[in-house]
């Protein structure tokens, strides 16, 4: 039975693009939704339609048998899944390719990649499931390089050990989130980590990345699931101890949590586990207007009762999830456990959210121990379209439609003004640039101190000119996200892309401190080269 193969242009697998029918009717409910004319749909790129240039270096005879040069793996590996990504390659714009493609078996291969490209000036990029989208896994686009090397990691893909006293697993960094839950389930554990991407990023890609995951309370970030790590750097092996908590100075974890690629590849990690839950309960909140629904999240996320689903979204995202229609802003809320029932959990966030002028159909805020509550009404309609949305991206670039999200923190006394000038400068920018558009905010995490909001863009694009409609949106809003106080990445990462607001973000002496790491264990600059830092000479 041949294999599934991812699409090279897009999200997900190549067997599961919309038909034509339905591309139809999602351009006829965008163009609604925009208030445009007919949005017409540009066909999906094909293999056989790609000319990229021949590849400059070729492995030697060593590692002949784990790479290769073929036109698919090429163009599946040069791009990620942002909205610019997918605008080139549906252009067909693979300009810059990979000219290797490694799938290292086991950790000694991926050591052996590494000498090779340091050996003959080859960058180098660490790739998990490609699900990038910050310009973190293509090819360098300047450099004194010879060659680009993409480092597959998903061979790399299993459950090693389990501990079942410390409840904590040693697992290979290139394993798929769908795969790694399969592994654990037998033996009653989760990792409980469910970024958006899922479906296609790896363990290696959550932990330099900083992935936030699904839950929005306590454990966000991979970060807090990290027990140790072994990474294979230009320079040799590092491998930190497993221990529950350390004081001995700044942590070794935390060097390569959130590094990107740049210091070293991830191979594999002692990762803390959870118990799966079987007690769940779930309710949709309404309020009045989104600043309401703010006070209620961060008196719930003060109270110390830590649901697993805190989600706030605007009027205008509930409407577009199919979650209302628009009337009132509406809270996602939600908890599970493995241990106990949830009902005080339950009903002391109902009192928080009435407090705050909430509204909760009674039979929705009741417990349920075998379905997730979070399934059904306006919770659940939300919920589909969370997952379904990076499926939605081909066909909105195909529509000819801009689209960007702005996912960022702050505390919560700035909140308010904060709010209020991101989305007057992001509406400003899609008025402006795109002439109408749309605006939506949620937040997506709920700190003590402060919320993630996310901003989604969608603005009928100008054929031809889409990449440049985007970043003019792009600079426009990340400039008053960074003069506003908040942060450039809650979770995507920085890449490419957020590199000009992170260079002004992080302090001048820890930008040193990380160049200095960077040539400690890269001496040549061969790993993600761009990414963070830029190489030195």
């Amino acid at each position: 039975m041949a294999e599934r193969r991812r699409k090279f242009w897009g999200w997900g697998y190549e067997d599961q693009t919309p038909t034509a029918e339905q591309q139809r009717h999602m351009a006829e409910r965008m163009a609604k939704r925009l208030g445009v004319g007919e949005l017409t749909i540009t066909p999906a790129p094909r293999e056989d339609e790609l000319r990229l240039r021949a590849p400059r270096v070729k492995p030697p005879d060593t590692l002949a048998e784990i790479c290769t040069s073929t036109t698919y793996e090429r163009a599946l590996h040069s791009y990620g899944r942002s909205f610019r990504d997918i605008v080139r390659a549906f252009r067909r714009d693979f300009a810059n390719p990979f000219d290797v493609v490694a799938y290292p078996r086991d950790e000694s291969d991926v050591v052996r990649v590494l000498e090779w490209c340091d050996k003959e000036r080859l960058a180098a990029a660490p790739f998990g499931g490609g699900s990038s989208v910050v310009g973190g896994v293509e090819p360098p686009s300047s450099g004194d390089y010879r060659g680009a090397v993409s480092i597959d990691m998903t061979r790399l893909n299993r459950v090693l050990e389990v501990d079942r006293v410390s409840r904590a697993a040693r697992i290979q960094a290139g394993v798929l989130g769908p795969s790694l839950e399969d592994q654990l389930r037998p033996q009653g554990y989760t990792l409980r980590h469910f970024p958006q991407s899922f479906e296609f990023s790896t363990l290696g890609g959550w932990i330099v990345t900083r992935s936030g995951g699904h839950f929005a309370t306590l454990y966000t970030h991979i970060d807090d699931f990290v027990e140790s790590v072994r990474v294979v750097t230009p320079t040799g092996i590092i491998e930190s101890r497993r221990l529950p908590g350390s004081g001995a100075g700044p942590s070794p974890d935390r060097m390569f949590l959130g590094s990107e690629g740049i210091l070293g590849i991830v191979s594999e990690a002692w990762m803390r586990l959870q118990d799966r839950p079987t007690f769940r309960a779930g309710a949709a909140v309404s309020f009045p207007d989104f600043l309401k629904g703010a006070e209620a999240v961060r008196a719930i996320s003060q109270a110390g009762i830590y649901p697993a689903n805190c989600r706030l979204l605007d009027p205008g995202e509930a409407a577009h999830s199919g979650a209302n229609q628009g009337e009132a802003a509406v809270m996602v809320l939600a908890f599970e456990s493995a241990d106990h029932p949830l009902e005080p959990w339950m009903k002391r966030a109902m009192e928080i959210c009435a407090d705050h002028g909430g509204r909760v159909p009674e039979e929705r805020a009741r417990t349920r121990t075998e379905a997730d509550a979070t399934h059904e009404g306006a919770a659940g309609a939300w919920r589909e379209a969370f997952l379904k949305a990076p499926y939605l991206r081909d066909t909105v670039v195909a529509m000819g439609v801009v689209s960007e999200t702005f996912e960022t923190a702050i505390t919560w006394e700035r909140f308010a003004e904060f709010h209020a000038r991101v989305s007057a400068a992001a509406n400003d920018a899609v008025r402006r640039i795109c002439g109408k558009g749309t605006v939506t905010c949620r937040f997506t995490h709920a700190y003590p101190d402060g919320p993630a909001p996310y901003y989604t863009i969608l603005a009928p694009g100008r054929r031809g000119s889409e990449l440049e409609q985007w970043g003019e949106i792009k600079q426009a809003v990340s400039e008053v996200l960074i003069r506003e106080g908040g942060t450039i990445t809650h979770h995507h990462a920085v890449g490419r892309d957020h590199r000009p607001w992170y260079d002004r973000q992080r302090p001048e002496g820890f930008a040193r401190a990380l160049k200095a790491a960077k040539r400690a264990l890269d001496p040549r600059g061969i790993l993600n080269p761009g990414v963070l830092v830029d190489p030195e000479s």
